[in-house]
């Protein structure tokens, strides 16, 4: 009786275990799984702390206050932290990762910035446009590793990225396939997870043709609710977009309320796939984390100077996003400790880069600004236009001009004797493009001033820089195609004439296209002349001191 007794207690025992069991793995089944994504976008190879910028004071919004922020040694400080205890996350980049970089990474073609992303910690990101900056080979080298055929730049082979680049929308004409992987999927305790990567449609407005030829940039909108469905027949609910175009706010970057959002990006959430639970952004180098609509969207700025940390809840039952939250952290460098083994790295690179990098090029009295004025006229501008007219004044150049997204900072000395080097001009003229002098009627130089004003109002106003001797005005009170003010071209003083035919020269982006100056395509008795970076370089070392001038070229009315 005893064993039968016993034998009983253990079955019951045995039953309860099991029903116990058997509720564990329900509420195993049933538990959230928060899952922390760190963001960044725009990074071109910022490896060293970039200027101060300023934000909004936090004991006084009304004020602000200059902060010190970003370095790939404090960013990847400022990643850990936001990693740390996390038992589910990952980093995410939304393009623009390179070029336009310091000349740290882009004298090595921006190797160095691949290799410290890598080791930040950087799992997956979206290209940008100024990937194809180099063009597509280039841009695949990079992601895969290899050394250029001029040779591996740092002495050892260049292993490639070490996080997966994805442009779902950017389409091999020859095979209809994307160029570089559309998604990657990863599973957090179980949970699937996309993350879709995109470049803006407008891409081939911005970077040289010749780069990308033989693809396609084809819709945002599109490309992502295509892949809706596939991505669910795999078991996906929960989907992340990463892509690189944006808005911008005119508050803080702290202010989720998102005062005055506007730009590209809400028409493109408002149409995505309501299965899309996420939007991370980049391209206007603006902090914000907004909601359109319900959907969170975020940006963390540019150059490494802000991480966004995002917390995304998942079911497990349904695998679907449960709520999302995030909030931009300020990579502060008296908050942060440098990450010691990415600091190695950088001042490696540093010292390699220093035999050129710190070679006196010219002089400079105060500082020369790209910050234009209200016609578009800037300082530094107006240098770099004599430049190119001065180097190119062999093939004929009678006019040079310089589209604006071609100068990415101030020159201005840090020496107590006035010097610029040749990392300080490099920093103002990171592509590497080529001079281009071709010829124009009078007639195209106007349509080439008039698609400095787009039809599209919510397209971009990017008034060129032009040489000396030559000047124009245009009046905003006009439509778009006939700004330019008739009969107020002049070059030394006389109008231009519609049927002569000038010597024009522009760098080489420009030159096939770029920007939307699609006039110059058609220039003709094309020349090529030297590196841009090259004619500023002789230019400084034959006119020095420059100082800030008055800006009388460009003339705005209205």
């Amino acid at each position: 009786m005893r064993t039968m007794v016993s034998v009983l207690r253990l079955s019951a025992a045995c039953c309860v275990a099991a029903m116990l069991a058997s509720c564990s793995t329900v509420q195993t089944l049933q538990r959230d799984v928060v899952l922390r994504i760190v963001a960044l976008n725009d990074f071109h190879g910022n490896l060293k702390t970039p200027a101060p910028m300023r934000v909004a004071d936090p004991s006084d919004p009304a004020k602000q206050v200059a902060v010190q922020a970003g370095g790939a040694a404090y960013l990847s400080a400022a990643v850990g932290a936001a990693r740390k205890g996390r038992e589910h996350s990952l980093v995410v980049g939304a393009g623009d990762l390179i070029s336009g970089s310091p000349l740290v990474s882009s004298l090595f073609h921006d190797e160095p910035a691949i290799e410290i992303l890598g080791e930040i910690g950087l799992d997956v990101a979206s290209v940008g446009n100024h990937e194809f900056d180099r063009g597509r080979e280039e841009l695949q080298r990079l992601a895969k590793g290899g050394c250029r055929k001029d040779g591996c730049v740092t002495g050892g082979e260049f292993k490639g990225a070490g996080f997966k680049y994805l442009a779902a929308n950017v389409i091999e004409e020859s095979t209809g396939k994307s160029f570089l992987p559309a998604y990657e999927i990863r599973r957090f305790g179980g949970v699937p997870v996309a993350f879709i990567g995109l470049t803006l449609k407008g891409t081939p407005a911005i970077v040289s043709r010749s780069g990308i030829a033989g693809l396609r940039f084809a819709d945002e909108v599109e490309t992502v609710n295509a892949l809706v469905p596939e991505l669910k027949r795999l078991g996906v609910e929960a989907i992340v977009v990463l892509i690189h175009e944006g808005g911008v706010i005119s508050g803080a970057h702290s202010d989720k309320s998102c005062p005055g959002f506007q730009g590209a990006i809400i028409d493109i959430v408002k149409r995505f796939d309501p299965a899309v639970d996420l939007v991370v952004s980049g391209h206007t180098h603006r902090a914000y984390v907004c909601r359109v609509e319900g959907r969170l969207v975020t940006s963390a700025g540019d150059y490494g100077r802000f991480v966004t940390e995002i917390d995304l809840v998942l079911d497990s039952a349904t695998r679907d996003v449960k709520s999302v939250e995030a909030n931009n952290v300020i990579v502060d460098t008296s908050v942060f400790t440098p990450d010691p083994k990415i600091a190695a790295l950088v001042d490696r690179y540093e010292k390699l880069a220093a035999p050129k990098a710190n070679r006196v090029v010219g002089y400079v009295e105060g500082e020369l600004a790209p910050l234009a004025n209200s016609a578009g006229e800037s300082g530094l501008g107006d240098v770099i236009a004599d430049a190119q007219l001065q180097a190119t004044q062999a093939a004929g150049a009678q006019i040079a001009f310089m589209n604006p997204g071609g100068i990415r900072a101030p020159l201005a000395s840090k020496r107590p004797d006035n010097g610029i080097t040749y990392s300080d001009i490099f920093t103002v003229q990171p592509f590497g493009n080529t001079l281009v002098t071709l010829t124009l009627s009078g007639a195209q130089v106007k349509a080439l001033l008039e698609q400095q004003f787009p039809r599209d109002p919510e397209a971009r106003v990017r008034v060129m820089q032009v040489s000396k001797g030559f000047g124009y005005t245009w009046d905003a009170a006009r439509p778009a195609g006939s700004k330019v003010v008739e009969d107020s071209m002049k070059l030394d003083g006389e109008p231009l004439r519609a049927d002569r035919r000038y010597r024009v020269t522009v760098n080489s982006f420009m030159a096939d296209g770029g920007d939307g100056f699609g006039v110059l395509r058609s220039g003709a008795d094309r020349e090529g002349g030297p590196l841009d970076l090259d004619a500023l370089e002789a230019y400084l070392r034959a006119n020095s001191p420059q100082k800030p001038m008055p800006l009388t070229r460009i003339r705005r009315l209205n």
